[in-house]
């Protein structure tokens, strides 16, 4: 559909407009918030973990305190060691360990716990989201790109929340906890660290500062492929046919590989951050050693002392190394989370107006006046469109591609919005309808077909719960369906698997006709519903199809005009505009459009 193709482009590049513009950046900083805020539902859960943090590395701290006391117990000289506090320290130290290990597994337990439910609540809510978009967002992104989202980038999101998040709350505690000991050990040393510190900082605030980008990159590079790789795989006899094998390995190799380098360079930078300031604590280590032996040799502190300090800086130091190591899985994580919000922070359809009224008693007398359209506000392609189809009537609207065909359909069932004009159904403008009763006045089947996965049964009652096995079977009767469903292994209760693979394209649309028969809705859209249909079976399915909806109004787009012969009404679609209407034999009279398409398809 040219209309379509014309506004996804439009929208492709109003995206990567903004992106230039960085508007990515006003998600950066409150990304880490809203992470928070999910993480907030469950509170207490999250209180827990704090706690079982805090009693871990506590635990954990008394043990070099130990230590040093310990050491204390050694004399200089043969035989000057009291192994009974050096025992009696060990023990206290084994204890605390043993408890902090404890707490640490619980803490574990929790995080998993939290980052599940975070990540469920989290896909729900991108899930739900989806199904009050627009149909809009839909034509202007990848369906692999949007399931990228929902798995890759909130997986993502689940390892950081279950792993990180425990690293970094345990760095916090630590890095304090053994700040305060070795101050009150020996301040004097603590100094070494004013410069250490400052240092490390600066270096992962500069590396992670430049890695951001490559991160957001990469997560973006990746649903690009993953929506490539989607649509080849659903297109895989198209590509055969066309022998265009070749041409899509190249393709896929050029995506391939800037997945490839996006994620290469993101790791390859972000991996800096570990071993620069491994290099610092090291650096700061070796001051401490040499300080330290200074003030022992000036009797300013005791070997036990150096020993706890030692120790200490350590736990102070190392966890610091750790953080920095895991800033790219935090970067990725951001990164995966700001796709997230992004798709979340997308505008949904609109809401219906507060006064807008259920449509009831639906009679299907659709009328259209002096409509204006374009899916880019300054490219129409509607133009001053009006048409009548009264109750009961067989609409056909045809016309040469991209002149507006399918566009009418969606502006029929408020997928879009006229930017001028009205259209209305039973005398009642749509805008003032709530779009759900508007849409369930009509049945709908398209020229693509949509199953999923299940039973014939479940296929063809999707849409109507209170469908018994009769109506089905009727149904399908009048669809010509009934005969070839019977023979198949299990009848009605055979599965049908990935969108009807195991059934021909013909039987398929036979099945979306059949349900479309069983919705009770007042008024039909075919879009090319016979497509896929020989002519044998087309006639049938006419004849069937005008029988079961008698009384109601139904819209047929067709590009086989010997289809819509009967039609009680042609509507003919040229630039926007319906140009000719009125019945078969009356067009062909004019001597105009119509003639011209109906000969066309003879010649």
């Amino acid at each position: 559909m040219s209309e379509v193709r014309k506004r996804v482009n439009a929208a492709v590049l109003e995206d990567r407009q903004k992106n230039q513009n960085g508007v990515q950046k006003r998600y950066s900083g409150s990304t880490i918030l809203r992470l928070g805020r999910y993480m907030l539902q469950y509170k207490w859960l999250l209180a827990a973990a704090v706690l079982c943090t805090l009693g871990s590395n506590l635990f954990s701290l008394i043990g070099p305190r130990l230590t040093g006391y310990a050491i204390g117990a050694i004399e200089p000289g043969p035989g000057q060691v009291d192994f009974s506090r050096v025992l009696y320290y060990a023990a206290w130290m084994a204890g605390f360990y043993v408890f902090s290990a404890l707490l640490s597994y619980g803490l574990q337990v929790l995080m998993i716990t939290i980052s599940r439910k975070v990540v469920f609540r989290m896909r729900q809510d991108v899930f739900d989201k989806l199904l009050t978009l627009p149909v809009g967002y839909f034509d202007v992104h990848q369906t692999g790109d949007i399931i990228s989202r929902i798995s890759y980038d909130i997986d993502t999101v689940n390892a950081s929340l279950s792993n990180d998040l425990v690293q970094l709350l345990t760095t916090a505690i630590t890095v304090v906890g053994a700040l305060v000991m070795m101050i009150t050990i020996s301040p004097k040393l603590v100094l070494v660290f004013a410069f250490t510190v400052p240092l490390s900082v600066l270096l992962t605030k500069t590396i992670t500062g430049k890695t951001r980008p490559l991160f957001r990159r990469r997560s973006a590079t990746l649903g690009l492929l993953n929506g490539f790789t989607e649509e080849m795989v659903t297109g895989q006899k198209t590509l055969k046919a066309y022998g265009r094998e070749a041409y899509t390995i190249e393709r896929y190799d050029r995506k391939n590989k800037e997945a490839v380098d996006a994620y290469y360079d993101a790791e390859y930078y972000g991996s800096i951050v570990g071993p620069c300031v491994n290099f610092v604590n090291n650096l700061s280590l070796s001051l401490i050693s040499v300080f330290g032996a200074l003030l022992y040799l000036a009797g300013s502190m005791k070997i036990g002392d150096i020993s706890s300090f030692v120790l200490y800086s350590r736990k102070f130091s190392g966890p610091i190394n750790e953080a920095a190591n895991i800033m790219s899985e935090l970067q990725s994580a951001l990164a995966a989370a700001e796709r997230i919000f992004r798709l979340l922070d997308e505008k949904p359809e609109p809401a219906d107006r507060e006064e807008a009224v259920e449509l009831t008693a639906v009679c299907g007398d659709v009328e259209a006046s002096h409509i204006e359209f374009g899916y880019v506000s300054d490219k129409p392609i509607i133009r001053d469109l009006s048409f009548r189809a009264q109750s009961g009537q067989l609409i056909a609207i045809v016309g040469h591609t991209g002149a507006g065909k399918t566009t009418l359909i969606n502006l029929l069932m408020r997928f879009y919005d006229p930017q001028s004009g009205t259209i209305s159904v039973d005398g009642q403008p749509i805008m003032s309808l709530t779009r759900k009763s508007l849409r369930k006045a009509y049945a709908m089947v398209l020229q693509d077909t949509w199953l999923f996965y299940g039973t014939v049964y479940e296929n063809l009652a999707y849409g109507n719960d209170g469908a018994t096995r009769e109506d089905v079977e009727r149904v399908a009767r009048a669809a010509h369906i009934h005969s070839f469903i019977e023979r198949l292994p299990n009848g009605y209760d055979t599965i049908l698997t990935d969108e009807g693979t195991n059934i021909s394209k013909g039987q398929k649309q036979l099945l979306t006709i059949a349900r479309a028969m069983l919705l009770d809705a007042h008024m039909l859209i075919l879009d090319e519903a016979t497509s896929n249909v020989d002519t044998r079976t087309e006639q049938l399915i006419q004849a069937a199809m005008r029988k079961l909806m008698e009384n109601k109004t139904c819209f047929v787009i067709a590009h086989r005009l010997s289809t819509i012969r009967n039609a009680d009404r042609i509507l003919v679609v040229d630039g926007g505009e319906v140009v000719e209407q009125g019945t078969h034999d009356e067009l062909m009279k004019k001597d105009g459009c119509y003639r011209s398409l109906y000969e066309a398809q003879w010649e």
